[in-house]
């Protein structure tokens, strides 16, 4: 059995690589009542559970990164057509969790915003 984080353990630890990470304009907030991190305004990442967290993404790489790693990712009928892919957050070390954040922050993250990034 594996051992569950609660949602604040999870959200510190998505803070943690997200500050690394030197993602500008990322702020903490709440999503549909979840933990979550917005940038402009928008979430990029929500903390479903203790066990699943959301990640924004462009549906065609949802296909991509659910076939390449199917332990991690996946999809319920709630978010088939949708740019959302759940994953199993005990399932996924730090440095591939931290690329996906980077990759869902710049999905939401306004241009400006996007710009400066690139310029780090």
């Amino acid at each position: 059995m594996t051992a569950t984080i609660d949602m604040n353990g999870i959200a510190a630890r998505l803070q943690q690589l997200v500050t690394q990470a030197k993602l500008p304009g990322v702020e903490y907030g709440t999503h549909y009542g979840l933990p979550a991190l917005k940038v402009g305004g928008k979430a990029f990442v929500t903390v479903k559970n203790n066990e699943t967290i959301v990640l924004a993404i462009p549906i065609d790489r949802k296909e991509q990164l659910m076939e390449m790693a199917p332990e991690i990712y996946f999809q319920t009928d709630h978010y088939i057509g949708w740019p959302s892919l759940p994953l199993r957050i005990t399932a996924i070390g730090d440095e591939e969790l931290q690329q996906r954040l980077v990759e869902a922050w710049r999905y939401r993250a306004p241009k400006k915003l996007q710009a400066a990034f690139r310029q780090m």
